[in-house]
């Protein structure tokens, strides 16, 4: 089955120029004119990514997410906005955005983060099919990219499921943000204080209190470590 995208943007000549550069990528499309036609399409289908602008009429590109990602819905999201400050940056991060990319684009850079965030969401790592991985009161699912705590699921983004099977694969290891870095985001050029985004966003639905996290713990001076007993 061929993947499938969901464009939303007020704007039809972005509409239609996504389109085709999705399309140029063997990637299928859908697409939404505002928030509101996002949010029932969201809940409706099942896309393989969603490419989300911020400024549309109703509600905007930051809710659609902090809504998305509320109900639980961990469909990779790529902002793709012409506000271009940090703050909107690292803020769609935080709130549970996957990617921010900022107009005007490349497009076969576009191309390439797509395909490769569809790719990770799969969990295409060669892992055999089935197999759970279980620390301490921690059990993640290869098959299904599942994570849970106690046996109650966590829902995660993309990206935050790529660093859980990080650093579940290598407890008491320790990796600097260049490392993480690295391992998660490969190519693809970020904020630095994104890692810490990420980390931050992690401990708040992992730790007892976040405030004193006891299983993502910070090594001062050189990066992170995943500690469970």
């Amino acid at each position: 089955m061929k993947d499938i995208a969901l464009i939303v943007d007020d704007d039809a000549a972005i509409r239609t120029m996504l389109c085709k550069i999705l399309k140029s990528n063997d990637i299928d499309v859908d697409l939404a004119s505002d928030g509101e036609e996002a949010l029932e399409k969201i809940n409706a289908g099942v896309y393989s990514i969603v490419l989300l602008d911020i400024n549309m009429h109703g509600i905007d590109g930051f809710e659609v997410i902090k809504i998305v990602r509320r109900k639980g819905i961990n469909t990779p999201i790529i902002v793709v906005s012409g506000r271009k400050a940090d703050y909107d940056t690292l803020y769609g991060l935080d709130i549970g955005a996957d990617d921010y990319i900022t107009k005007p684009f490349n497009p076969v850079t576009l191309g390439a983060k797509v395909k490769a965030l569809i790719r990770r969401s799969k969990g295409e790592n060669g892992q055999a099919a089935g197999e759970i991985i279980e620390a301490g009161p921690f059990r993640y699912d290869i098959r299904t990219l599942r994570f849970y705590k106690n046996g109650e699921e966590i829902p995660l983004s993309s990206k935050e499921n790529a660093m859980v099977k990080l650093f579940i694969d290598n407890i008491g290891r320790i990796f600097s943000k260049d490392m993480i870095y690295s391992m998660i985001w490969g190519d693809t050029l970020i904020d630095e204080n994104a890692i810490m985004v990420y980390i931050n966003r992690l401990r708040q639905k992992i730790e007892d209190n976040p405030s004193s996290p006891v299983y993502i713990q910070t090594v001062r001076g050189v990066g992170y470590k995943f500690i469970v007993e």
